[in-house]
């Protein structure tokens, strides 16, 4: 299956960071119910603390543009994060291309 990741990076103030992975927390209910999403991860940097990126993997960008975004979960998602919005540094889709794989750490966790 193809499919398209999200990638969007956030640059969030230290002292609004419990709030906004709270907001996400219930954000994630609404990725969670979307039968156009496929999984999803919300990491923050460990060099730069104020900075976050969320990925999403979707069925296909026109799953998520069409599907999510015109869909009945989207209200929920965007009313929990649009204190967010202004912070977004980057919002774009991403093909994966066929360099995958796993290291050697993989098996022993």
């Amino acid at each position: 299956m193809t499919t398209t990741v999200e990638y969007i990076r956030y640059r969030i103030a230290l002292d609004d960071q419990p709030a906004f992975e709270d907001a996400y927390a219930r954000a994630s209910e609404s990725l969670a119910a979307s039968p156009e999403c496929i999984d999803y991860e919300l990491a923050r940097c460990e060099e730069e603390k104020e900075r976050y990126i969320l990925r999403i993997r979707w069925t296909s960008i026109e799953d998520h543009l069409g599907g999510f975004r015109k869909g009945e979960h989207f209200p929920a998602f965007f009313s929990a994060i649009r204190p967010y919005v202004t912070a977004i540094e980057e919002m774009q889709h991403y093909l994966v291309t066929g360099v995958v794989g796993t290291g050697k750490a993989a098996g022993s966790r």
